[in-house]
């Protein structure tokens, strides 16, 4: 029993590390598409990477402001390791390697198979 419930105390983990990260690229590229931050041409508006998100991005020019989406960049309670698998806009829907330009998705990068049956990686 005790194993089901540090299982399930994972994937608890990994719904809301990934909510968390998802929100945060959701925010990013709300305030890039209302140009209230300063963005890469061909990013599409969403983030260059996780640290970018973490260190924040300066709000508005001549602004000392800056605005940071995330605290830290969670560690995947799958994996133990603070990697995670990419995807940028440009990228297949299912592709598991990342384009590069920019963060449109994350996914956990473990191969093991949720009590839901799904694998963690499809969440």
């Amino acid at each position: 029993m005790r194993g089901i419930t540090i299982v399930h105390k994972r994937e608890t983990e990994l719904h809301y590390d990934l909510r968390q990260m998802r929100d945060a690229i959701d925010r990013y590229k709300d305030l890039a598409d209302r140009n209230l931050i300063r963005i890469e041409v061909g990013s599409e508006g969403y983030p260059p990477d996780l640290e970018t998100l973490v260190k924040g991005v300066q709000l508005g020019a001549g602004n000392d402001r800056k605005i940071r989406f995330l605290r830290r960049v969670p560690t995947d309670p799958m994996t133990g390791q603070k990697e995670w698998g990419l995807r940028a806009v440009q990228d297949d829907p299912d592709s598991t390697s990342w384009g590069g330009k920019n963060i449109f998705d994350v996914y956990s990068k473990s191969q093991g198979t949720a009590s839901d049956g799904t694998k963690y990686s499809n969440w």
